[in-house]
């Protein structure tokens, strides 16, 4: 069997207008520059995966990550952020077949669980009641398969004073259904605007840096790093492996609209 290639793309952070800016970097041309460096990959993909915060609390940025995204003729698999609205995000993304928002998704021997946390009025985030459940019961119903656990919130340490404030309020509620189910191979989030890899027992844990601008990592207060914008390939193979890279536009320029950039990959 054929191992199921990923793209994760994660925090646009778009506008409705289309060259505006977070904190100096375009995001529209960024995520752009981000699609055509990846373009490779995405043609090779199963499916895209974009952990949330699509928009910059502007939902009409909506409607230019899904002119973009449909263009790419692969399924999209969408998870909400802390930035955007889950419903107008729901509804824009309805009637399009590429798109799925949350929910699961099973590709060859996968599941892949898509978690709406979310916490309105907070860059925090938390699982309700209802999708811990759901999600007990979605990976409860195929232990034939491996897992792949997905949302926007970080669930473990950052070692960053700042941002440990606003990761996944609920962690230990989380890890419990986790630990239930040992089938599940690894969790991926954004919502941090960097890269890490580490393993708890034997599930990877993967953080995916921003389309656009990325945050210090380890750092007690917020801070900027200067890294460009970068995307995660994965690769899930029929034995539950997981190979993954983080790919950065090293060449990355304010006119993002030229795919110029140079690959450069760091293993994560």
């Amino acid at each position: 069997m054929n191992p199921i290639r990923l793209v994760q793309i994660t925090d646009t952070h778009l506008f409705g207008e289309e060259s505006a800016a977070l904190r100096g970097v375009a995001t529209l041309p960024a995520l752009r520059a981000v699609l055509a460096h990846a373009a490779p990959h995405i043609e090779a993909a199963d499916a895209l995966l974009v952990t949330g915060d699509i928009v910059q609390d502007d939902s009409a940025g909506y409607r230019h990550f899904r002119e973009t995204f449909a263009a790419l003729d692969r399924p999209v698999l969408v998870l909400p952020g802390n930035h955007d609205e889950p419903a107008l995000l729901r509804e824009a993304l309805h009637g399009h077949p590429a798109f799925q928002f949350c929910g699961h998704r099973d590709i060859a021997g996968w599941r892949i669980v898509l978690l709406d946390s979310v916490l309105p009025g907070s860059a925090s985030g938390r699982l309700s009641e209802g999708s811990l459940a759901t999600l007990d019961r979605v990976l409860g119903e195929c232990r034939d398969r491996h897992a792949l656990v997905c949302l926007h919130h970080h669930p473990v340490s950052m070692s960053s004073q700042w941002l440990d404030e606003v990761g996944l309020e609920n962690s230990a509620d989380f890890f419990r259904i986790v630990d239930r189910h040992a089938h599940v191979r690894g969790i991926v989030w954004g919502h941090v605007h960097q890269s890490m890899q580490a393993m708890r027992g034997g599930i990877h844990l993967l953080s995916t840096p921003s389309t656009c601008v990325q945050f210090a990592p380890q750092a007690d207060d917020f801070a900027i790093d200067p890294r460009p914008p970068g995307y995660r390939i994965l690769q899930l193979d029929a034995a539950g492996g997981i190979q993954t890279e983080v790919v950065w536009l090293d060449r990355f320029a304010a006119d993002a609209s030229s795919p110029s950039s140079q690959r450069s990959s760091s293993a994560a």
